[in-house]
């Protein structure tokens, strides 16, 4: 196959399977021998975590820009468009530059088949392909690795990083990579690497020596938030690890943590940038989807909480810095697979608006619980529910568009639609 554009390569990506029957790394690692291990040609950070390990990942790709280094990132999901999955200096890789690496992946496809002529890829298997080719071609200095899901079977798991990092082990997954939170630490330790340093974040006690046995196991040295770093919420963010003392702009209090996470990760690098460069890297980073402002007057916040880890982190987050007597209004939906009732439970006085999306695991008025559909508003689509709850907004109220990334990408394309249509 020869691609010609880049609306193939993604309608092609997203006709592939998701799943092989067996869960491991033999297809990854035999498209990218055939490649020549472009994996291997760059320096990488390698990320994951229930939560935060997207903007962890963003922080420390603005870090190593500021720092001078050509870096490349691959995060997911995207927000507005695929192209964002993939990035070079901050830029989502143009069309043509997709175009011509998925061709180069085809013909290293086209190779293998000649032996083997059932072999396939699934689709993060091939945008994973992607993504470490597009960093060998352009020379990059370090490429930011966010994991898709766990960690040892996640197919990015090929890489040899200068630091693994490890946000948080909370429950979301579980029937993939669970059930039990032990499990899913089991899992996420599988990117710690033979005497490479590994940054741990805020880690529940009851599974943090599931982490650093691995770690001791593979030599690896541990720098864990509250031992070895520390990072105080006041009237802005103060951090310290070692000798280094900072400050940053005040942010959601999980987004602190993903700071210093970032910054810590950064500093075992020993890449020359002075205090003041890295407190600017940090405080220019914009990270679409995550606590996003999309308005002030009426406030609208776009967010693209999941799971329960991250719902509680968001409301309470909200909640501190919402004004009375205004309401908070919630529209959202999820995804049927996640664990609806126990994020439902969250809520407390917010007035919420259930809708859905078009894509096929999104949850319909029929997947919401029993007790969830009764107590709430339910608009199918979510375009009229958006335009209703933002006409009607009074003076000091919020909304919140949560529970999915593609609720929030959905919105985000309303607004740009409407702004332009205004113009």
């Amino acid at each position: 196959m020869k691609f010609t554009n880049a609306h193939e390569v993604i309608s092609y990506l997203y006709t592939l399977p998701h799943l092989h029957a067996k869960s491991d790394l033999s297809y990854i690692k035999r498209i990218l021998a055939v490649l020549d291990n472009p994996q291997d040609k760059v320096k990488t950070l390698h990320a994951t975590g229930t939560n935060g390990k997207g903007s962890t990942s963003y922080y420390l790709s603005n870090l190593l820009q500021k720092a001078g280094q050509k870096t490349g990132l691959f995060v997911s999901p995207f927000v507005r468009e695929f192209n964002e999955r993939i990035q070079l200096n901050g830029q989502d890789i143009p069309d043509q530059d997709l175009v011509k690496t998925a061709n180069i992946v085809e013909e290293a496809l086209t190779k293998i088949r000649q032996q083997d002529e059932e072999f396939s890829l699934v689709t993060f298997e091939y945008e994973v392909a992607l993504a470490f080719e597009y960093f060998a071609l352009n020379h990059c200095d370090y490429a930011v690795i966010e994991v898709g899901i766990g960690g040892e079977h996640d197919k990015t798991n090929v890489i040899m990083p200068a630091v693994s990092i490890i946000t948080t082990v909370g429950l979301d997954h579980e029937q993939i990579i669970g059930p039990t939170l032990a499990d899913i630490a089991v899992e996420k330790s599988g990117i710690i690497k033979y005497k490479r340093p590994v940054v741990l974040g805020s880690v529940p006690e009851l599974v943090l020596p599931v982490l650093t046995e691995k770690a001791e196991k593979e030599k690896a040295p541990v720098y864990l938030l509250n031992r070895d770093y520390h990072l105080q919420a006041k009237e802005r963010f103060e951090y310290r690890f070692a000798d280094r003392q900072l400050h940053f702009k005040l942010r959601p209090e999980v987004e602190g943590y993903d700071i210093a996470i970032a910054v810590t990760a950064f500093l075992l690098l020993k890449l020359p940038l002075n205090d003041e460069q890295i407190m600017q890297a940090i405080d220019q980073t914009v990270i679409p989807g995550r606590y996003q402002l999309l308005s002030n007057k009426p406030t609208i916040i776009l967010d693209g909480a999941h799971n329960i880890q991250a719902m509680k982190n968001l409301l309470k987050f909200v909640r501190k810095s919402h004004q009375e007597p205004g309401k908070i209004k919630v529209l959202m939906t999820m995804m049927k697979d996640k664990d609806l009732a126990q994020v439902f439970s969250l809520f407390k006085d917010e007035e919420v608006t259930l809708t859905t999306i078009p894509y096929p695991r999104a949850a319909k008025l029929a997947d919401f619980p029993a007790a969830v559909r009764a107590r709430y508003r339910y608009e199918a689509d979510y375009q009229v529910a958006y335009r209703k709850l933002r006409e009607n907004l009074q003076t000091g109220d919020t909304l919140l568009i949560t529970g999915s990334f593609y609720l929030v990408s959905a919105i985000l394309k309303l607004e740009e639609d409407r702004c332009e249509f205004k113009e």
